[in-house]
């Protein structure tokens, strides 16, 4: 039963970061992760990918703009994260993105990608997308306004929308309407901590959480580990 229940929620597998998360994101929540460049908002995405195909019976669906399938898997396989047998299973599909300037300012992009996650299949429970930031910095309010209420209504039927997205390719008006649709919010930011520049996850707001959530968690990137959690008062030392 226990098990059953573990199912219905996303988590990265890395249990400080989880306990942050009130236990994992619900599913069927609309998710934004933004943030500065290089502040580990794809490591981020990596992780939950990763921890729901190891946890249960939910598959993904990975939307990329940084990477190719093969250079994703790769990435992934350096940070102990081995993703290649869930892909070969079909329970991961990865679907590199790019973007082009004759987009710009349409809706029609945004409409291909929702149309494209509501065809996955029903087990395709946890949606990535890394990132529109490009989109949304060559697109209008009403489309970016539109496709997250679109996303917002996939969640509504039981998909996990994680969506990614620098956060200076909003006007802050529109960030706070974007934010206001979603469910559950992380922001990534760069930190100089003495000689070091230390990654900080803020965990914004999880709606339904299991367990009250956390603030923040600082953590470093390495090879074979992925996120290493270190404590804030040990890093100020």
């Amino acid at each position: 039963m226990a098990k059953d229940k573990k199912k219905e929620f996303i988590v990265t597998g890395v249990p400080e970061v989880d306990e942050k998360l009130g236990g994992g994101i619900p599913l069927g929540s609309l998710c934004l992760i933004e943030g500065h460049s290089d502040a580990g908002k794809s490591v981020m995405c990596q992780h939950l990918t990763n921890g729901t195909l190891v946890n249960g019976q939910i598959s993904v669906a990975y939307y990329t703009t940084e990477n190719s399938v093969r250079s994703l898997i790769s990435q992934m396989e350096s940070l102990a994260m081995n993703v290649l047998d869930h892909f070969l299973a079909d329970r991961l599909r990865i679907f590199p993105l790019t973007f082009h300037n004759s987009m710009q300012g349409g809706q029609k992009p945004f409409h291909v990608l929702t149309h494209h996650f509501s065809r996955q299949p029903q087990d395709f429970k946890l949606v990535i997308i890394d990132s529109i930031t490009l989109l949304v910095a060559h697109s209008s309010p009403v489309a970016i306004i539109d496709f997250f209420s679109r996303c917002k209504g996939l969640a509504d039927e039981g998909r996990t929308i994680i969506v990614v997205a620098h956060s200076y390719a909003f006007e802050e008006d529109m960030l706070a309407r974007t934010r206001s649709l979603c469910d559950a919010r992380f922001k990534l930011r760069l930190e100089q901590i003495g000689d070091s520049m230390i990654k900080i996850l803020e965990v914004l707001k999880v709606r339904g959480a299991e367990r009250p959530t956390g603030d923040v968690v600082s953590f470093n990137i390495e090879p074979k580990l992925g996120m290493r959690i270190i404590p804030l008062a040990k890093a100020k030392v």
